[in-house]
């Protein structure tokens, strides 16, 4: 590996409890890797995507920092992880240290690597930024059968959607979907609210309770936004 392949740019390393999915509540380390192949209208971390920041750190220093709280729990978030050949060698080095990784991940790009929850968040159609540069290389992107059929056959997966119940084509795209996918558990299919405040993700909550009873699927809280707000390190 050359130098260069054992560097990512890091937007931020922190410590806090895992706000959604089927381990809410887990407290975690959480590695925000910055680069990100999408671009979300609505997109909750731009400083890791519309405008990656951060330093470059060597894999040496990421593991040194993560490992450091002695929690066991680490996930590996963007932006988008998976675009990056360093984050093999970050996963196998944070699973030889005993931690228990979760990667966050779009599902357009598919790595071989050491994961015990990969956590999907296929993009819909109501991510797609109104930019005139963006908007058609997102819209061209944020969806590839192949890379998430991978992805559901090789690792622990949970499907996490973000949807607004008002919008009754977000539950239809995310059933045309999982039509074209693997078979997946119900209690694996999350839907998430869309929104950035506490008031509005309740709201829609509630909206959602129906939706996801009628299905089976699950109603994924964020609770991070709910105990922080919308803030950076939570």
């Amino acid at each position: 590996m050359t130098q260069a392949a054992t560097k990512l740019r890091i937007a931020e390393i922190f410590t806090s409890i895992q706000g959604e999915g089927i381990w809410a509540g887990v407290p975690s380390v959480f590695v925000r890797i910055s680069g990100c192949n999408l671009r979300c209208s609505w997109c909750d971390t731009p400083y890791a995507s519309w405008h990656p920041e951060g330093e470059i750190l060597d894999v040496d220093e990421i593991v040194r920092q993560a490992l450091a709280p002695a929690i066991r729990h680490v996930v590996i978030t963007g932006g988008e992880p998976m675009l990056f050949e360093p984050v093999v060698d970050l996963a196998h080095r944070l699973k030889a240290g005993g931690t228990i990784i979760t990667i966050e991940t779009a599902g357009t790009v598919f790595q071989s690597l050491p994961c015990d929850l990969m956590s999907v968040s296929p993009k819909l159609a109501n991510s797609t930024p109104d930019d005139p540069h963006w908007g058609p290389i997102h819209e061209a992107s944020r969806t590839n059968i192949e890379v998430l059929t991978a992805l559901l056959l090789t690792y622990h997966c949970q499907l996490k959607f973000v949807v607004d119940p008002d919008r009754a084509e977000d539950v239809a795209e995310v059933e045309a979907l999982l039509r074209r996918l693997p078979t997946v558990d119900p209690d694996r299919i999350l839907l998430m609210p869309e929104g950035r405040d506490s008031a509005t993700l309740l709201q829609r909550s509630r909206s959602l309770v129906p939706i996801c009873s009628a299905r089976g699927w699950r109603l994924s809280p964020r609770l991070h936004i709910d105990l922080f707000g919308d803030t950076r390190g939570t």
